[in-house]
């Protein structure tokens, strides 16, 4: 056991040694987040599965705190809204359980982070194409299969694996390094 233990660590190292060569993508990503909370803004959050975990954690460091006691910031975890999302899905189908919500709460100026581990997830591609037709940013946080998301965001930034788990722990990191860069950059 202590040998798979060490062997899944470096691993996730492995990937995190990678993700290096995401520097760019996510200082911009952190810019176009800024920017939107500079302009009274807010950020839209839509993900599956542990992607909605990871939405509803963004958008409480983002509401709450991440480091520093400061104001709120604007975000909405897309995820949260058990009468929504049941509501749409039974008169809709799963697919647009996100883009109907884009719809409603978007407007021109705003961001939404979606964040899907494959790139592909329907739901996700729906909720972004929503997002650009209102004239939304979109950062996209997916694995390194995801350039179905890619050509759609204006950021994605892609972690370097295809193991769902190394992927998640990725992007955690990530979304933390924004959520910090976001507060330092806002609240000097």
């Amino acid at each position: 056991m202590k040998d798979e233990i060490k062997s899944q660590l470096d691993e996730s190292i492995q990937v995190k040694e990678k993700m290096k060569g995401n520097v760019s993508d996510i200082e911009a990503s952190v810019k176009i987040i800024v920017d939107a909370f500079r302009a009274g803004n807010k950020v839209l959050l839509c993900g599956n599965g542990g992607s909605a975990a990871d939405c509803q954690h963004i958008a409480g460091e983002f509401v709450g705190r991440f480091k520093k006691e400061r104001r709120a910031l604007s975000a909405i975890a897309l995820t949260t809204d058990t009468s929504i999302l049941t509501a749409l899905v039974n008169d809709y189908g799963g697919d647009v359980i996100f883009s109907r919500q884009v719809e409603a709460l978007g407007r021109k100026g705003d961001v939404l982070i979606a964040i899907s581990t494959s790139g592909s997830s329907p739901n996700i591609i729906r909720a972004i194409e929503a997002a650009r037709s209102l004239g939304m940013k979109v950062v996209g946080l997916a694995g390194e299969k995801g350039e179905k998301m890619k050509k759609l965001c204006d950021i994605c930034i892609m972690i370097p694996s295809q193991d769902t788990p190394r992927i998640q722990e990725g992007m955690l990191a990530v979304e933390h390094i924004i959520c910090g860069l976001v507060e330092k950059e806002l609240f000097k």
